[in-house]
């Protein structure tokens, strides 16, 4: 099982996965619900973020337990999906972006597995936040079923669950990033500590507080995120199926915390 997709808001079953089934993952972090089905004949991992209709606030995400049941179910490749605010007028609800880099501003979450003593401490290089090799996958899906997204941007990470104050995204702004949410970090920095490959796909679903016109609510970014669903899972499996077996990352995602060797992957 090389491949998982981590549904963000909006985003709670596995799609076009067949034959799906139940598997329950006990984890040093806590026991993980994961669902498993077949993609063109190859088994993928499906992991509700905030749990079935939505239960779990971003704060209060178990970020370490799922990353950990997915290394252990032997994923390699994670796709994961992100409901976000625009902090750029010309980014517009609606719109499709492949990220490349965070900025976090969490300051509540366990962010690794390395808390020094006999787990060890690592420092793990992050110049390339996320998968270069996914997000290519990406782009190439798109193309194929003519889908617009941005190539890249920039997602600043908030800890939620409140939504941002126009002081905040103008801050944001003028740093040059080009989306916020509250879920991106710590998820894709456990990926990279436990040597999997990560691409984030946001979906824009509303301007940030100062720009958008009316005041936020959930509603409205449940509302888009069920408008383009099925573009977003059109593009997540069209990517799934670029993913070659047995795949090794050309980008050192899979080496990323090799001096500390294995966290336990199941041989």
């Amino acid at each position: 099982m090389e491949i998982a997709v981590i549904g963000g808001t909006g985003v709670y079953d596995p799609g076009v996965l067949q034959d799906v089934h139940a598997v329950a993952v006990s984890t040093p972090y806590g026991d993980v619900q994961v669902q498993v089905g077949t993609f063109q004949g190859r088994e993928v991992a499906f992991l509700a973020r905030h749990g079935a209709g939505h239960a779990v606030p971003p704060h209060r995400v178990n970020y370490r337990a799922n990353i950990y049941a997915l290394y252990q179910l032997g994923v390699k490749s994670i796709f994961a999906t992100a409901a976000v605010g625009s902090l750029q007028p010309e980014w517009k609800p609606g719109d499709f972006c492949l990220l490349d880099d965070f900025i976090d501003m969490t300051h509540r979450r366990d962010s690794t597995f390395f808390e020094g003593g006999d787990a060890g401490v690592v420092h793990v290089d992050y110049t390339e936040p996320y998968c270069g090799e996914l997000r290519q996958y990406l782009l190439d899906a798109a193309r194929e079923v003519g889908l617009f997204v941005h190539p890249t941007g920039t997602y600043v990470c908030t800890e939620g669950p409140r939504y941002e104050t126009p002081a905040e995204v103008r801050l944001f702004a003028s740093w040059g990033a080009h989306v916020v949410g509250m879920t991106q970090v710590p998820e894709v920095v456990l990926a990279r500590e436990a040597q999997m490959c990560y691409a984030g796909i946001a979906m824009i679903t509303n301007f940030a507080a100062g720009i958008s016109p009316t005041k936020l609510t959930h509603a409205e970014v449940l509302a888009v995120m069920e408008e383009n669903a099925t573009k977003l899972q059109r593009l997540l499996f069209a990517a799934i199926g670029r993913v070659p077996p047995g795949r090794h990352c050309a980008r050192g995602c899979h080496e990323a915390a090799r001096e500390l060797g294995s966290l336990g992957r199941p041989s």
